[in-house]
C-alpha cells in the first residue's frame, strides 16, 4: 500500500470520527477457557493460544507465557504502526525487524520477595530498518511510531484496570 492509498482509505474514517467522536471508541476484548491444569485457552480470533507457566515459575515450556505474548503484542503493534507511519511519510523501507525484550524478577510473581516487583521491571524496544531515509527522517519515524503504536502508550502510561470474580 503506498502512501495515497493509505490517505484514502482512512480519509473517510477520520472524517466520520471528527463529525461523531464517540463511533471512534472500539471496545476490543479477549476470552479465555480455564481447565486442564494451570492454563488459560485464549481465542485469539485468529487461533487458540494455550497459555501456562514461565519455566521460571514451574512450567515445562510448552505454553505460551503471557510475558511473551505481551512482548509479542508489542512488537506486532509497533511494527505496523512504524509501516504505517512510514508509508504516510513516503518512506521507503526494504526490510527490517522490530525486537522487543523484557526483565522479569520472577521472585515477585512466586512470592518469594514480597518487595520484589510483579511484572515487567523494563522493556526495550528496537528497530533496525533498511532504508535510505535521512538522521531526521528517521527520528520523525521513530517518535510518531511511538506517539501512534496503542500497545506502546498503554504499557507506557498507568491505566484503569478492574478485575472482578463472579462466582
Amino acid at each position: 500500500m503506498d502512501a495515497d492509498t493509505l490517505r484514502a482509505v482512512q480519509a473517510p474514517i477520520k472524517e466520520r470520527y471528527r463529525e461523531q467522536p464517540d463511533s471512534a471508541v472500539v471496545t476490543l476484548s479477549a476470552r479465555g477457557e480455564l481447565g486442564g491444569g494451570i492454563a488459560c485457552k485464549v481465542d485469539t480470533g485468529r487461533a487458540l493460544v494455550e497459555a501456562g507457566l514461565h519455566p521460571a515459575s514451574g512450567g515445562d515450556g510448552s505454553q505460551a507465557c503471557s510475558g511473551d505474548m505481551l512482548l509479542e503484542a508489542l512488537v506486532a503493534c509497533a511494527g505496523v504502526t512504524l509501516s504505517a507511519v512510514a508509508t504516510a511519510l513516503g518512506i521507503t523501507i526494504r526490510s527490517g525487524t522490530v525486537s522487543a525484550e523484557g526483565d522479569l524478577d520472577f521472585r515477585g510473581t512466586l512470592g518469594v520477595d514480597r518487595t520484589a516487583p510483579v511484572g515487567f521491571r523494563a522493556i526495550r524496544l528496537k528497530f533496525e530498518v533498511d532504508t535510505d531515509a535521512t538522521a531526521e527522517q528517521r527520528e520523525t519515524l521513530l517518535k510518531l511510531t511511538e506517539r501512534y503504536c496503542v500497545v506502546l502508550q498503554t504499557v507506557r502510561q498507568p491505566l484503569d484496570v478492574h478485575a472482578e470474580l463472579v462466582a
